[in-house]
């Protein structure tokens, strides 16, 4: 019979087996998420500040580039200055699942990071994305949904995502005088994506109200976000019926504030939550309930998580999710008894064959969504022939690779599935020709795959 440790171990973290001390119910998962995020401090990242020096030098080394061969060799310096932070960073996001002891909230890190998603469309700015998230999603990931919507949409990795630089009052100083004009893609981002949710009511005229409204953000790469009053639209802008006027990025707040208290963005993170844990099928009232929670709490998402895990659904034992290739490669090495610490000092060259790179042969680049939407939730589009592919062929070759000596698949069985394992299954690996055919089979296994 599957118990319910196995099945939050799987569901709402990074699978078995568990650190010691990992939380294993909901009332002790949600304590933890709100005491101080250890991981932050054992395994260190790279935010904004630590960034921008090396952004800032690879930017204008990137603009000298053309003038000559010394300055070709500065850029190309540069660049490999970033690509360092580039695997520092890397690692660090990669070791906090491995060997934290709350996975829920790494998970939760995760999810958030693909509600907001963005991604590095050059080389310089890969390392943007590490950077919300130590500065944006780690620190707000159980505060109120409006802090995070507002650290979210104003640090600069959204900005450049979303090329909200090209968006210039049409009325404004500047857009009189350089005859510029908006560009929508943050305002509708963030009501369709981030707080509304699609077919919630809005209209194209609101859509543009928020981009008027968000002109004057912008991104400096010896400051950061930094708002230019010359480039906003000047006046007050109307937005779902609602009059936002003001100096600076005070009425942008306002109106960040009021998106996370409407009702449709309740249901619609509701919603989004529960088909990332639980199922592609919501139970409505499990919505309902989730959304009143959030409500009722003034968008504290730990009240969210709250309703979702103490609903009867959260631990229903069927498996209906698949674990996406980031999942599944930190599961598996969890599974094989390699540590954040090996991960930390693992060469780079075998971080990026073994761990990084086998991702996008899965299906999924790292921190590099193919939209603003994210990554898909449908099981179907992970669990592809190639996908499974993939991960057969990871599953034969990388334990050998990466372990001096290959575990007896039988005890990786014990502790990686647990009540979990099938029968079949235990059958099939006690009877393989070969410890790593065997071991193969484990993490190949629709047992493993399944969350």
């Amino acid at each position: 019979m599957i118990n319910q440790t196995d099945i939050a171990a799987f569901r709402y973290g990074f699978g078995l087996p568990l650190p010691k001390g990992a939380p294993m119910a909901p009332p002790e998962m949600l304590a933890a998420l709100g005491k101080p995020d250890r991981a932050v401090e054992r395994w260190v990242g790279v935010g904004l500040d630590a960034a921008l020096p090396d952004y800032h030098r690879v930017t204008l080394a990137r603009g000298r580039a053309r003038l000559g061969e010394a300055e070709r060799l500065e850029y190309r310096e540069s660049l490999r200055q970033m690509t360092v932070l580039i695997t520092k960073a890397t690692r660090a996001q990669i070791a906090r699942p491995l060997g934290a002891r709350d996975g829920f909230r790494e998970r939760l890190v995760r999810f958030w990071t693909d509600h907001f998603t963005t991604r590095g469309r050059f080389t310089k700015d890969r390392i943007l994305p590490f950077t919300m998230i130590e500065d944006a999603i780690r620190p707000n990931v159980a505060a109120r949904f409006s802090d995070l919507l507002q650290a979210a949409t104003l640090h600069p990795a959204m900005l450049v995502y979303l090329n909200q630089g090209d968006s210039v009052g049409p009325n404004s100083v500047t857009g009189k005088k350089k005859r510029r004009g908006l560009n929508e893609n943050l305002g509708r981002e963030l009501l369709e994506l981030h707080t509304l949710g699609v077919g919630a009511g809005y209209t194209q005229d609101d859509v543009r109200q928020m981009a008027a409204l968000l002109t004057g953000l912008n991104f400096k790469t010896r400051e950061g976000q930094v708002f230019m009053p010359d480039w906003a639209e000047p006046g007050a802008e109307m937005v779902l019926g609602r009059e936002y006027g003001g100096e600076g990025e005070a009425p942008i707040r306002a109106a960040l504030v009021d998106l996370a208290m409407r009702p449709e963005t309740a249901r619609h993170l509701a919603r989004k939550l529960v088909v990332h844990f639980i199922t592609d099928a919501p139970d409505p009232a499990m919505i309902e309930a989730m959304a009143v929670a959030y409500m009722d709490s003034g968008s504290d998402l730990l009240a969210l998580y709250g309703a979702m895990l103490n609903h009867p659904g959260a631990f229903a034992p069927q498996m209906l999710k698949a674990r996406q290739p980031f999942d599944f490669i930190v599961s598996s090495l969890r599974a094989l008894g390699i540590s954040a610490e090996d991960l930390m000092t693992l060469p780079e060259k075998d971080l990026r064959r073994w761990v990084v790179s086998p991702m996008a042969a899965m299906g999924q680049n790292w921190l590099g969504p193919n939209g603003p939407d994210g990554w898909s939730e449908e099981p179907n589009d992970w669990i592809t022939p190639r996908g499974l592919a993939a991960r057969i062929s990871w599953a034969m070759d990388a334990p050998r690779r990466l372990l001096q000596q290959i575990p007896d698949p039988r005890q990786v069985v014990e502790a990686s599935l647990a009540s979990l394992a099938s029968e079949p299954l235990t059958w099939a690996v006690s009877g393989a020709e070969n410890q790593v055919e065997a071991l193969g089979l484990v993490l190949s296994s629709p047992e493993f795959n399944r969350r």
